[in-house]
């Protein structure tokens, strides 16, 4: 299963903070149609009926079947560029 990094949680707690449902909101990450390459990532007021709901230090995760199967033994962290975007990072899970 995917995992989160303190960064990641924190980035994510950030930019769902101001979302009209907080509690519920965390960011999707999904498919582009066949393409197990390529992922997309959104904010998301809730999970979609198929997905699998990662949660950690109160950050939510929301991963669709293709997502969830790429995914699963990676981790995702966060960072901030030099203008202060925050940027995702998708590695491998250190044992």
């Amino acid at each position: 299963m995917l995992t989160l990094t303190a960064n990641a949680a924190q980035a994510i707690r950030d930019l769902t903070a101001s979302a009209p449902e907080p509690s519920q909101s965390g960011i999707r990450i999904a498919s582009q149609g066949e393409d197990t390459g390529s992922l997309t990532l959104s904010l998301a007021s809730r999970p979609e009926p198929a997905d699998e709901v990662v949660e950690a230090e109160g950050a939510r995760v929301y991963l669709d079947p293709v997502a969830a199967t790429v995914l699963d033994d990676k981790s995702l962290d966060a960072g901030a560029d030099d203008q202060g975007a925050v940027s995702f990072l998708v590695t491998d899970q250190t044992v």
